[in-house]
């Protein structure tokens, strides 16, 4: 299968391949951010899967940074025992365990953050904020720097591998790249390299506060698919200075709520019909990077990871909607069963989630149900 399923270097780490599980919320933790006995056997699972590196679902740096129900929670010493459970059920199927640290930014409702006001890089009424932020001040921008510095020192502890920052799909970070969203007149404004200046502290929060050692991955928005968006060549050179600042990988994906059919899950892809859809932002990546490039979206079958290897756009494959109903479908592949993933691509699996149920496949357990 060239090489998807052979070990893989991926900066300082090595991957039994080359198969990410891409960070996926499960909406399985309980009120408090804590992990649940269910959440911890939904990993084991996805460890055991096959794949060569699993990333749990986003955890929130700060409790305004929180975005959906029962959301993992970074933001307190008292989760770190929870997620050292999570990556001891990922690390003990074979999987690097990495964990995904998020602030939703003004990308949630107060509703969803248990009272705390969003907020946001600049007071700007825009379709990715179901309610008007308020524009962080720099003492506000300081903190929360801080909290991402906190938080991947809290990861280390527990025993992963490696974070990952979320810098796509109009989250806080997306949201200072993003001139739609950020329209400051400071530092941290106007320029590329200033709307860079968030991302680039919070790295470096990273790097000193869990240690040079610790690896640090990004997933980054090759474009927003949104009007004054982040643009392909701008996340090219995001993705740049990334390397140079020493990024294990970056992820590249693409789209925000507000991008309609161009979203980061697009319904209706089919084996052959809409996959990989975000190939040519990772490919522009790859191209001017020495890093590691991770290709997401719609991968539905082992021949299209097998051409993508072959054309040399990306080096790693994350997969997220497709584990959802087969979580062992690395395995399934790596055993010879070249059959594409079951996965519809309908996002009904996200429903019960937002229900407080937990994701799910619905079209698994309507078959199950009928078989």
């Amino acid at each position: 299968m060239y090489a998807v399923f052979e070990p893989v270097s991926i900066g300082p780490l090595k991957a039994r391949n080359r198969v990410v599980r891409s960070a996926t919320w499960l909406g399985l933790a309980d009120p408090g951010g804590r992990v649940t006995d269910e959440q911890v056997e939904r990993y084991r699972e996805l460890g055991q899967g096959g794949a060569g590196v699993v990333i749990t679902g986003y955890a929130a740096v700060s409790p305004e940074g929180r975005q959906a129900p029962r959301m993992l929670g970074a933001w307190d010493d008292g989760h770190v025992e929870g997620l050292a459970r999570l990556a001891r059920a990922i690390r003990e199927g074979g999987a690097l365990a990495g964990v995904q640290l998020v602030h939703a930014g003004g990308q949630t409702r107060s509703a969803w953050t248990g009272g705390l006001a969003p907020v946001a890089p600049s007071f700007v009424d825009h379709p990715q904020f179901p309610e008007m932020p308020r524009e962080m001040s720099a003492e506000q921008i300081a903190r929360v720097v801080a909290d991402f510095g906190r938080a991947a020192r809290r990861m280390r502890e527990a025993g992963f591998d490696f974070v990952q920052l979320h810098a796509a799909h109009g989250y806080l970070i997306n949201q200072f790249l993003s001139p739609g969203t950020n329209q400051r007149a400071d530092a941290y404004g106007g320029t590329l390299r200033n709307r860079f200046r968030f991302l680039a502290e919070v790295m470096a929060a990273v790097q000193a506060t869990a240690g040079p050692d610790f690896p640090v991955a990004v997933k980054l928005n090759g474009c927003d698919f949104v009007p004054q968006g982040l643009e392909e060549d701008e996340a090219v050179q995001v993705a740049e200075w990334l390397a140079q600042r020493g990024v294990a990988f970056v992820e590249v994906s693409g789209g925000t709520p507000a991008s309609g059919d161009r979203g980061p899950a697009r319904a209706g892809v089919r084996p052959g019909e809409g996959e990989a859809y975000l190939r040519h932002l990772a490919a522009a990546v790859k191209r001017r990077v020495g890093c590691a490039v991770a290709t997401v979206g719609g991968l539905r079958r082992i021949e299209t990871l097998e051409d993508i290897l072959i054309e040399g756009t990306a080096d790693l494959f994350s997969l997220s909607r497709p584990l959802i109903w087969e979580p062992d479908l690395p395995a399934r592949w790596a055993s010879g069963d070249r059959a594409p993933a079951r996965c519809v691509s309908c996002n009904g699996c996200f429903g019960p989630g937002w229900k407080g149920e937990g994701v799910r496949c619905v079209v698994k357990e309507e078959e199950e149900k009928g078989g």
